[in-house]
């Protein structure tokens, strides 16, 4: 049994966050701006037109390419730092917290209620420091409804994240993985 006194352990003091050194790469007005269009068009469960959401993504900086489909209520925290391949679907209720590149490649699925984060704390340090990294989805990812990948994760080719799953470590091409933290299950066969 370990003894320990709380009196002698360093504390969190968020009065001391300090977020300066990271920059979204866009001015007030155009997160501002995005914010406003975001809530309108992309998670507003009242729009089912992907074409409309896509033009609003391609006017602030996103890559999108062709028949992408975008379910209603979808949350794009910033889209100039969002890539998203052909023939991708993203579900229902899908988070993209982007604090940096999101890359999404062809033929990716994000199933509904899926989360992509790209950023977290240092819970070590007791000004609690932004941590992000990117996330890469490969072609032919599947990610399961209600999953989360985490900062700085890569999905590779052909890898399924299956339902309600965390993603804390890359997923190898072609493999299925499962739980939280999620492991490798079984290998993908596509016939």
């Amino acid at each position: 049994m370990t003894l320990y006194s709380v009196t002698t352990k360093v504390k969190t003091d968020l009065s001391k966050y300090d977020n300066s050194s990271y920059s979204t790469q866009a001015s007030s007005i155009k997160k501002g701006c995005w914010y406003l269009l975001n809530i309108l068009f992309l998670k507003n469960p009242l729009n089912p037109f992907t074409s409309l959401k896509v033009f609003f993504l391609k006017s602030f900086g996103a890559k999108v390419g062709k028949q992408v489909v975008i379910k209603p209520s979808v949350n794009i925290k910033y889209p100039w730092l969002l890539e998203i391949g052909h023939n991708v679907w993203i579900g229902e209720n899908v988070w993209i917290d982007n604090l940096t590149k999101v890359i999404i490649q062809n033929n990716v699925v994000i199933s509904q209620g899926a989360m992509l984060l790209t950023g977290s704390h240092n819970y070590t340090k007791p000004n609690f420091d932004l941590i992000v990294g990117e996330i890469i989805l490969e072609e032919g990812v599947w990610i399961g409804a209600k999953s989360i990948v985490c900062p700085g994760v890569i999905c590779k080719t052909h890898s399924v994240l299956a339902v309600n799953s965390v993603a804390t470590k890359n997923l190898e091409p072609y493999f299925v993985y499962q739980g939280n933290p999620a492991e490798k299950k079984r290998e993908r066969i596509i016939q």
